[in-house]
């Protein structure tokens, strides 16, 4: 005796086999997948030290150039520098540039130097930020060494004097906007490090200004 169940089976037929390439094309499809999303995830968390090398090689958006060794001339074109310091939030450092302002000649190496105070009861470590304004002139502001490069700790009631050690690039003076510029602010914004004891305390005041 036949059932209605086993009529329905005969009549739908042998279930239809996958075909292997299919389920290798598949596999295929999930791993790549995959792997996209492991590479979008690396590219973000490489993103900004990779953004802030390439600013730093190439003068984007105002940030000054790292160089490794100073120019072999000086010209007689003089350019005001006019250094600039803020202090971000839970940072608890008085930061202000020893002097606001320096005529430099280009093509000259020059020191400059910010003074650092810790008024907190414990020892906090903090790193700088920097650019430089007009945003022309960033690919013609170069720094042999820098404070911002590293982080700085400072101790309780610490007080310190950093150098900046810079330069302007002669070729700035090829360079038909950028030679019309007769003053560059170089600015820097320290901020407290959010991880680790020496971690300032956040808060939501905006940055204080100290030149």
């Amino acid at each position: 005796m036949t059932t209605d169940l086993q009529n329905d089976e005969s009549a739908r037929g042998p279930e239809p086999e996958i075909d292997p390439v299919r389920r290798t094309s598949n596999s295929r499809v999930v791993l790549v997948c995959v792997s996209a999303l492991l590479f979008m995830g690396a590219a973000a968390w490489a993103a900004v030290p990779l953004y802030q090398l390439f600013c730093q090689v190439t003068g984007f958006g105002g940030t000054p150039m790292r160089a490794d060794q100073i120019p072999n001339q000086v010209f007689d074109r003089v350019i005001t520098v006019r250094l600039d310091s803020n202090v971000a939030p839970g940072l608890p450092w008085s930061f202000e540039p020893v002097q606001r302002t320096m005529d430099v000649k280009v093509g000259e190496n020059m020191l400059g130097f910010y003074k650092a105070h810790n008024a907190s009861d414990k020892p906090i470590t903090g790193t700088a930020t920097f650019n430089v304004s007009p945003y022309a002139a960033g690919p013609y502001f170069a720094k042999i060494d820098c404070f911002c490069f590293t982080e700085q700790t400072l101790q309780p009631g610490e007080t310190v004097e950093m150098p900046v050690s810079f330069f302007v690039d002669p070729s700035i003076m090829d360079d038909r906007e950028a030679d019309r510029i007769r003053e560059i602010t170089l600015s820097y914004t320290f901020y407290p490090m959010t991880s680790g004891p020496q971690a300032g305390v956040q808060t939501t005041k905006e940055p204080k200004q100290g030149g």
